[in-house]
């Protein structure tokens, strides 16, 4: 199972609601959202807290339904979380009676990949993420930066060509984040997908993605979305990466 060049996903999002009853009535989480994503595209959702971003994320994945609209991933509508999305959390889920070798190997081997070929793809993924050398260890010996990285390589693994991360970054230092966020850039590049990455760091959104989808809240709705036209890597001392990052928080506090 070699990596996927061919480009990622398309995903469309349409006229999605989502309502929640209360003891204080029914509350709008989402109101009306859509946006298109194109192959290969790095998407930011950023946002202020109780704007729905989570919800929306849960809804992207197929782990919880719209109350109507509906997301297409790939000209199929999204029910539930399926082998053409790798999903990253904030949190990193990791089996900790398991090896960094075997939390990668989790996927294929639910999917029956012959041992031989999933040997090499996880040999494959650890080398990507910068891991080599770590391949026997517990996530209990390991760093957050690391677990982080052993999350995302198992997240590859069943090449997947939309990859969903919700905060990946936020229960790390600034330093280590700032380094993640630079080997994710290199990871999307040398793999193709498309990328949807939710988070509250307006920074982050301008630093990492070709567009930033925008929202608000009360109810969560999009305010706007801002392309980002600046070559990579991104340095916070170009005045034009300033433009931007006002820009995109003008539209958070509107």
């Amino acid at each position: 199972m070699a990596i996927n060049h061919a480009g990622g996903s398309t995903v469309r999002v349409e006229q999605v609601d989502k309502q929640y009853d209360s003891k204080q009535g029914t509350v709008q989480a989402l109101a009306d959202i859509n946006f298109e994503v194109s192959p290969g595209e790095f998407i930011c959702l950023v946002g202020p807290s109780g704007c729905g971003k989570t919800t929306l994320f849960r809804i992207l994945a197929g782990l919880e339904p719209p109350t109507s609209g509906e997301v297409i991933l790939n000209g199929s509508t999204v029910t539930k979380p399926n082998t053409d999305m790798g999903i990253v959390f904030q949190e990193y889920h990791l089996f900790p009676w398991q090896t960094v070798r075997e939390n990668v190997a989790f996927g294929l081997k639910k999917a029956n990949v012959p041992k031989d070929e999933r040997s090499q793809r996880v040999q494959q993924l650890i080398d990507l993420v910068g891991l080599e050398g770590f391949e026997d260890s517990y996530p209990k010996e390991l760093s957050g930066g690391m677990k982080q990285r052993v999350a995302l390589a198992r997240a590859l693994a069943i090449d997947p060509s939309l990859l969903l991360m919700d905060e990946p970054f936020g229960a790390v230092d600034a330093q280590t984040r700032e380094m993640l966020q630079d080997e994710l850039i290199d990871i999307w590049r040398e793999t193709n997908k498309t990328v949807l990455f939710v988070t509250h760091d307006v920074e982050e959104a301008v630093k990492l993605a070709d567009r930033v989808v925008v929202m608000g809240r009360n109810p969560g709705s999009i305010r706007g979305i801002v392309e980002i036209d600046l070559v990579r890597p991104r340095s916070r001392a170009d005045p034009e990466f300033g433009e931007y990052y006002e820009r995109v928080r003008d539209l958070i506090h509107t």
